[in-house]
């Protein structure tokens, strides 16, 4: 891939930049005391941890990461893209992080590729070290908000008017499921992200498709435990699409059959899978944009 001798980084306005921060996490997040020390220490396990991951998925050796004028211009994210990106998300200057981004979009990137390639493998990395206590829930959360930020920036969809009320998730286990943990989780996440979460848990199909249908909803989420669920999750899915009041409605499934096969998403009837907690805030965020941009269209 070429170099170019410099690249003109785009005007940002300052207004939206402020705004971002109020829409990806919890007030009760955002305002604690420590939340510059806690973004500086996760900067560090970014730079240790995740960075190595990410280059890890493309088989190159790392180099320095580059400067934001100077990015390599390609359709597809490089090795230094992913460095440079991921040393910048999860620090403190949302600001480099939003130029970053705005950078490889007028370059050309697809969104689906700024997910796939850097976004998403940030939040399942993430994810993990939260499941092996190596970060606490605020760190993790702190970390998705950004990763949400960028992606919303990214889209545009972070200045559509009324954004709050309209981050709406309908949360739900497939009927016959008893597996409350993980739906339990991602509700967790999805509240610290900024996200209003209706939970529907030990629902009938159509008692599911009743809350989709009764106030407006972007995202539904739906979790199986077992593969002999799966004929009722179609048919769940089903009723949402019919009844709820947002007839864009995105729908994401989470689990381990979906973990094991990702396609099996598209097979029942859904817009996506996430893997963990952490990626299905991402995925929720992901499937909005969507939503946001075909309306826009």
């Amino acid at each position: 891939m070429g170099r170019s001798a410099r690249v003109t980084i785009p005007a940002i306005d300052r207004r939206g930049i402020d705004r971002l921060e109020a829409h990806f996490v919890a007030p009760e997040v955002y305002r604690r005391e420590d939340v510059a020390e806690r973004q500086v220490r996760l900067a560090q396990v970014v730079a240790e941890r995740i960075i190595p991951q990410l280059v890890r998925l493309h088989t190159e050796v790392l180099p320095d990461a580059p400067p934001i004028d100077a990015l390599v211009e390609a359709l597809a994210p490089s090795i230094s893209d992913i460095s440079g990106l991921a040393h910048i998300v999860l620090g403190d200057d949302l600001e480099a992080a939003v130029a970053y981004v705005l950078m490889l979009r007028d370059r050309g990137l697809a969104m689906e590729t700024l997910f796939l390639e850097l976004l998403e493998p940030a939040a399942r990395h993430l994810g993990h070290l939260w499941d092996n206590d190596e970060c606490d829930f605020i760190d993790v959360t702190l970390g998705v908000a950004r990763l949400q930020k960028l992606l919303a920036t990214f889209n545009g969809s972070h200045m559509l008017p009324g954004l709050d009320s309209r981050r709406n998730v309908l949360m739900a286990m497939t009927p016959g499921d008893q597996h409350y943990f993980g739906a339990s989780m991602v509700q967790r996440f999805l509240e610290g992200a900024g996200w209003d979460v209706e939970p529907a848990f030990d629902r009938s199909a159509a008692e599911i498709a009743r809350v989709a249908s009764s106030q407006w909803f972007a995202v539904a989420g739906l979790t199986v435990g077992s593969e002999r669920s799966l004929p009722s999750l179609e048919e769940t899915i089903r009723l949402i699409r019919r009844e709820s009041r947002n007839q864009m409605i995105g729908v994401m499934v989470g689990g381990p059959l979906f973990t094991a096969n990702p396609a099996l998403a598209k097979e029942v009837g859904a817009d996506g899978t996430a893997s963990n907690a952490p990626t299905a805030v991402l995925m929720a965020q992901k499937l909005f944009d969507e939503m946001a941009l075909k309306t826009a269209n």
